[in-house]
């Protein structure tokens, strides 16, 4: 036998060896379905004077982009007693002291978010990306930080994270920008590479995004049908992703805050799983749990998810400078958010958004925030900050989230009664 075929034959086999070496040992993604898991949506929109985003305070500042007493957007003040990275804000308290806030384009500070998470049980967040945002240099730049921050800390935690495209102020030429955008922020990133990001969240063998706002009758200036158009080309073996819709509440009776259009349908029918946004839809003494069993009997109707959303409360009297709408609906010390947890697993949901991590801006932020008592003031105008109620640990809500976690991945001993520490 000649010397030459025997080397060729080595080199195959060799060549062989490291195929089945490299298909044995292929990365998978620690989360490969949405079923099971808890997750929250993460804002990550806040910026401080003084941070390297160069916005100043950014979402936390009010009319006219100032940031001082009597004047801001949010509602409720961040408990900051465990960030090593704060920055002195223009508010004080009673007593003289000043007032400090944290930024997510700090990656301590967003590690911080993740290590709860971890510790209390959520089991990751959908990062939000607004479409309005990336337009422009200085919000792509932020939200890209922030991505990275969270990527980060979502491997170091084991936390679940997946991106969710808002598509709010968009109109019909912009939903372009999504496509190009997620084909970015694979290359940037190595998003669906488990290899590289582990924990990023794939849902019926695809590496799952989320499109947020399509079907709401409040005169958006896109259509369902760019949105039908956007994910026929996600959907492409090009991107080949599975695809979350955010969607109204009332999106399948098509009813109150839904567009009356099939076309919805057809579209929700495409999608991998539908969100439907529950905030500001009802109270406790108006939540309706038929509303949830209906939409999952159409869900299983037509081989679509079902994933609910729940959320502590809202109130965004600051954002509106108006007094009268401070704890617009009542988080009654976790029994409002409970009564949609317990709905949600009596309709048989297997998964749950809870909005949001940290929203405190219209007040459903679940992460650790200062009871009322401990909040700064804002001005001589009758105007305040609302918080954890007084009597309730700062965590309350993380921990009730992650109660809420243990009960939909199958623990006993939860009921219709709020659970007790």
């Amino acid at each position: 036998m000649k010397k030459g075929f025997l080397i060729n034959m080595l080199a195959l086999l060799v060549a062989f060896q490291g195929l089945v070496a490299k298909t044995t040992n292929e990365a998978k993604p620690i989360y490969s379905s949405y079923t099971g898991l808890v997750m929250a949506g993460y804002q990550g929109w806040f910026a401080a004077e003084g941070d390297d985003s160069n916005r100043g305070w950014y979402h936390y500042r009010g009319r006219g982009g100032v940031f001082e007493p009597g004047n801001t957007n949010v509602d409720f003040w961040p408990d900051i007693r465990e960030y090593t990275k704060t920055y002195k804000s223009p508010f004080k308290f009673a007593d003289g002291r000043d007032a400090y806030l944290y930024s997510p384009y700090d990656e301590e500070s967003v590690d911080l978010h993740f290590k709860w998470m971890k510790e209390y049980g959520i089991d990751g967040v959908h990062m939000q990306r607004f479409v309005g945002e990336i337009k422009n240099p200085s919000g792509k730049r932020h939200f890209n930080k922030v991505l990275e921050n969270a990527l980060k800390a979502a491997k170091k935690y084991g936390r679940a994270i997946s991106v969710m495209y808002d598509l709010s102020g968009c109109r019909g030429e912009d939903i372009a920008l999504v496509e190009a955008d997620w084909k970015e922020l694979v290359k940037t990133f190595q998003l669906t590479d488990p290899s590289v990001n582990p924990t990023y969240l794939w849902h019926r063998g695809k590496p799952m995004m989320t499109i947020w706002g399509v079907g709401f009758n409040d005169r958006r200036r896109y259509t369902i049908a760019d949105v039908d158009r956007l994910v026929d080309r996600l959907k492409s073996p090009e991107h080949n992703v599975s695809i979350m819709l955010g969607v109204p509440y009332y999106w399948s009776s098509l009813g109150r805050d839904t567009e009356p259009s099939a076309a919805l349908h057809t579209l929700i029918k495409k999608a991998d799983i539908v969100m439907p946004w529950a905030v500001g839809r009802y109270n406790s003494e108006t939540f309706k749990p038929s509303v949830v069993a209906d939409d999952i009997a159409w869900c299983a109707a037509n081989d679509v998810d079902y994933v609910p959303l729940v959320f502590a409360g809202f109130t965004w009297g600051n954002m509106h400078h108006d007094p009268k709408i401070y704890h617009q609906i009542p988080r009654l010390k976790g029994d409002f958010f409970w009564q949609q947890v317990v709905a949600a697993k009596q309709a048989g949901a297997k998964s749950l958004y809870i909005a949001m991590f940290d929203e405190i801006d219209e007040g459903t932020a679940i992460f650790k925030t200062a009871n009322e008592k401990d909040t700064p003031l804002n001005g001589n105008e009758g105007l305040r900050f609302v918080g954890i109620e007084d009597d309730l640990p700062t965590d309350h809500y993380l921990w009730l989230a992650g109660q809420a976690g243990a009960w939909i991945r199958g623990n006993e001993g939860y009921g219709i009664k709020r659970p007790q520490r």
